[in-house]
């Protein structure tokens, strides 16, 4: 097994479809991301839910980010693994570049918000309840983002690299940033 000398290269530590799946699941936060009409990116936590391959989100219709959003739907969602106590969550990120599509169709609303309100609190029917009245109200709308490109940072595996305990076929394909960018980088270094 080889061990990793250096943290530059690290598009070999993705996460499989299933541990971005659970990530994506299991971690209670994640911060969407979107450009401003000046071009500044901005991004804010949400707690959110992942449900049938994408993220919904809901938010208040008077926010800056509404406008934004409908104005140019390319978004970005990050969820870290860190921000669960979960023990079964993966570690490590993931970033989704995708579109966002606003619902405000009450039947979509109060299955987002009662899921919302499950994954919020869990295990407390009057305190789910209590949220889900929190979040039923007339300005908020949802929207739901379809995933278009992952970005992927597993933590354990970059962690095992380093000891030495990970295996070569656990390792993910080079991506071009690592393949090709790094070399020219360390060429013009070395100049």
């Amino acid at each position: 097994m080889s061990k990793a000398t250096d943290h530059e290269v690290v598009s070999i530590y993705r996460h499989s479809d299933e541990q971005i799946h659970e990530l994506m699941t299991r971690a209670p936060e994640c911060i969407l991301m979107w450009g401003t009409q000046d071009g500044w990116p901005v991004g804010v936590v949400h707690s959110y839910v992942w449900h049938g391959g994408n993220v919904w989100i809901t938010f208040a219709k008077h926010r800056h980010r509404a406008a934004a959003i409908r104005r140019d739907p390319r978004v970005s969602v990050t969820v870290s693994g860190r921000s669960s106590d979960d023990p079964e969550c993966p570690i490590g990120a993931v970033t989704l570049k995708g579109r966002a599509v606003f619902h405000d169709d009450e039947d979509i609303k109060k299955w987002f918000y009662r899921a919302l309100s499950k994954k919020n609190v869990p295990n407390d029917q009057a305190g789910e309840d209590a949220f889900y009245s929190l979040l039923d109200s007339p300005l908020r709308t949802v929207i739901e983002v379809t995933p278009e490109k992952w970005i992927s940072f597993d933590a354990d595996k970059s962690q095992r690299h380093r000891m030495g305990t990970l295996s070569e076929e656990e390792m993910s394909p080079l991506q071009s940033a690592d393949s090709e960018r790094l070399q020219r980088e360390r060429a013009q270094q070395d100049d």
